[in-house]
């Protein structure tokens, strides 16, 4: 071995055995004065090289020497200054000859002001410096890689490119944010990566896929994939232009949540592709009437089983269906329609992949080390450290990062509950009280109203919807206010009661009428969304229609009377795939949806029937739709009927110049000359009835208008007498005097 110029055999044995924290101090070129002559001494390490060469900008040659057997060469190029644009020519030893750029001679692209905001973990837009970029630097095209790693020794971008080899191209390390960053020339789109990281913790040394990847393999690989992700044309201005109205609180909003990998399959079992979902679900989700579509999670994760819940790339839409290009365009597909795009979003836990998040860098970076903080009991997995500004930033830039680069819609936040309680789902001494004793989460709780406030400030426009299961105050109340800053969440309570209720034989609902007009007592306490989702129909809790009771016809009479009541009160609405038409099935991720009991009897297509009408009605009638979030819209006509099971009520503008009296019979009796208090005189028309033979219900209609007759009540002056369905709800509008 021969004496390096300059470098120490320290340095040398670093670089070469792979664990030099500062490669660029070492590789590269460096001012350096040899014999009184100043110039650069350039270092290389390149272990498949047998003869080096470098080649100045005008062509000339410099041959390097060996300084270290496995493949360290160096050279002094006199008269030479910083910076120098050589290149690299190296002949490997099966004799082949390749010309490369040296990555070492590119200098840092990172700011002091990205340092800065990075470090402070303010970063809105942190996934514009972090991840693979596709760049050009000084002419030279290649990719730009970063990671977040401030405790590693060594980082390097290890590929096919370098055969795996964590020594190849370790990176450079930004002490002030804990950024590691390296460009690397002739890497594009398509490049399979990964980071090795080399830990202070016992030698501990790991491959982890990019946590700011962009694209993924297919699971059970796992290598994150460079990809360029401003190249996708969209073709979506119209939607945006009018997505301010289309999600405002008085605007009509009905979501079918889809599961993306189950909605269809191909041949019996092959996944659609976002091409074939926008060519098949698009057209369907317009048909049916909604506005908008819920994405269980489609960030990248790797078991099936997690239905997306436990991602392991959060900037990366899963590659089971495609590409991130193909995912923009069924997102554009959808705004084409006329449809918004919710994502299921999963800042709460993620899981224990060795791949993935966890011990990062060879401590607890992302999530909690004491256990008690950040091991999730229920499902098996880690709770993020809200505490710490840069794991927020990680995850409140994510959230941007899907409503800047995919036109999102609107983010469905799972498992707040879950965030907010340092006891959820622990016992006694199995949790850490917050620093005033209580149990409160109070990183979680600030993490969330940032979230809330980021979004909002940068995308006034779209939604933000918490699925929390408890009776946490003003969770839609504003951050100033001391709110979460929500603009809807998930009314679970009516779901539960709802459910439980008609889960009862008719003949014992008379006991529990409570439980439907229960909710109106805090039915505007937070602005809440109605939703039947997938939740309800897994785990033994049976579909939609085999929730319901009796025989066949009252079952699918039970589904078509809940669906009405769901439309009728005040709240936006979801339903989970497959509840439309009625599978008898539980859902299961493994399968295809049971489109055939569509042939197979007509009750199923008369609810998807129904479905599909409440859907455009619901659009339809202002009254319906326009007041959901407090009294003005709504308007109790009768809630004492418990012993016939009958509720009424009216849903109306605010002004009350469009009126929709629902009536509601939750029994197969049908009730004749059933008189029903009324807002206003004149004249009222059926507009649909759920019993009506179009949807499969026994044809107990209200043809014609129907004439009110006076009251001695004040509230409600007149009443028209009405005939009931069986186990069926009718909407009845005021035409006027």
């Amino acid at each position: 071995m021969s004496h390096s110029l300059s470098a120490s055999p320290e340095a040398l044995e670093a670089i070469v055995y792979g664990y030099h924290g500062d490669p660029f101090a070492v590789l590269g070129p460096h001012a350096y004065q040899q014999e009184g002559v100043d110039g650069l001494v350039v270092r290389v390490f390149l272990p498949q090289a047998q003869e080096v060469v470098v080649l100045s900008p005008a062509g000339a040659e410099t041959a390097m020497q060996r300084v270290h057997p496995a493949g360290f060469f160096e050279c002094f190029l006199p008269h030479q200054s910083l910076p120098y644009s050589y290149r690299l020519r190296y002949t490997d030893y099966n004799a082949s000859t390749a010309e490369v750029e040296d990555p070492y001679r590119f200098p840092s692209t990172l700011s002091d002001y990205d340092e800065y905001l990075l470090a402070e973990g303010t970063h809105a837009h942190s996934y514009e410096r972090i991840g693979a970029h596709p760049t050009t630097l000084d002419g030279v095209a290649g990719t730009l890689f970063a990671v977040w790693a401030p405790n590693a020794l060594r980082v390097s971008v290890i590929g096919s490119f370098n055969q795996w080899d964590g020594r190849r191209h370790p990176m450079r390390f930004h002490v002030n944010s804990g950024i590691w960053e390296l460009f690397i020339p002739g890497l594009g789109q398509g490049t399979l990566y990964k980071y090795e990281l080399k830990t202070r913790y016992m030698d501990y040394t790991v491959a982890k896929t990019d946590p700011v990847g962009f694209f993924t393999e297919m699971r059970p690989d796992n290598a994150s994939i460079v990809w360029d992700i401003n190249q996708y044309q969209w073709q979506d201005e119209k939607w945006m232009a009018g997505r301010a109205q289309n999600q405002n609180r008085t605007a009509p909003m009905c979501v079918y949540e889809v599961h993306l990998g189950s909605w269809r399959r191909k041949n019996g079992w092959e996944w659609l592709t976002y091409t074939d979902l926008a060519r098949e679900l698009v057209p369907y989700v317009k048909e049916m009437g909604y506005t908008h579509i819920e994405l269980l999670p489609v960030a990248e994760h790797p078991f099936d089983g997690s239905w997306g819940y436990q991602v392991t790339g959060y900037f990366a839409p899963t590659s089971r269906f495609g590409t991130p290009d193909e995912f923009m365009a069924f997102v554009d597909a959808c705004h084409q329609a006329g449809i918004g795009v919710i994502l299921d979003w999963v800042p709460a836990h993620f899981p224990r992949d060795q791949h993935g998040l966890s011990f990062f860098d060879g401590t607890y970076l992302y999530e909690h080390a004491d256990p008690r903080l950040g091991a999730h009991p229920d499902w098996g997995t880690l709770i993020f450290n809200f505490g710490r500004n840069e794991v927020r930033q990680f995850l409140v830039s994510n959230a941007i990062f899907w409503l800047d680069k995919y036109h999102i819609d609107g983010l469905r936040v799972d498992a707040v509950a879950s965030m907010l309680y340092l006891d959820f789902s622990r016992e006694p001494g199995q949790w850490v009280p917050n620093r005033y004793g209580g149990r409160e989460n109070l990183e979680a709780i600030a993490f969330l109203r940032e979230f809330n406030a980021r979004v909002h400030q940068q995308y006034p426009d779209v939604l933000t919807i918490a699925e929390e299961s408890t009776a946490w105050p003003a969770v839609t109340g504003r951050v100033e206010d001391g709110g979460l800053g929500f603009d809807l969440k998930w009314n679970m309570g009516w779901m539960h009661d709802t459910l439980r209720y008609m889960a009862n034989d008719p003949v014992y609902r008379a006991y529990h009428h409570g439980s439907l007009t229960f909710s109106l007592l805090y039915a505007f306490s937070e602005k809440f969304l109605l939703p039947f989702s997938h939740d309800e129909v897994v785990h033994l809790k049976r579909s939609m229609l085999d929730k319901m009771p009796g025989d066949v016809w009252r079952r699918f009479a039970n589904l078509r009377a809940l669906y009405a009541y769901q439309y009728a009160h005040p709240g936006k609405k979801l339903l989970f795939m497959g509840g439309e038409f009625g599978q008898w099935r539980e859902w299961s991720e493994a399968r295809a949806l049971d489109w055939e009991v569509l042939d197979q009897d007509e009750k199923h297509q008369g609810l998807k029937r129904l479905v599909s009408d409440l859907n455009h009605l619901y659009q339809q009638e202002a009254s319906l739709h326009q007041v959901d979030f407090s009294w003005d819209g709504f308007t109790w006509l009768e809630f004492q009927d418990s012993q016939r099971s009958v509720l009424a009520f009216a849903r109306h503008t605010a002004d009350r110049q469009e009126i929709i009296a629902v009536i509601c019979n939750f029994t197969p009796v049908v009730r004749h000359e059933y008189a029903v208090p009324v807002l206003k005189g004149g004249r009222y028309q059926e507009i649909l009835n759920s019993d009506a033979p179009g949807y499969g219900g026994s044809g107990v209609l209200n043809p014609d208008p129907l004439e009110t007759a006076p009251t001695r009540v004040a509230e409600t002056p007149f009443y028209v007498k009405v005939t009931l369905p069986p186990l069926g709800v009718i909407f009845l509008k005021w035409l006027g005097d």
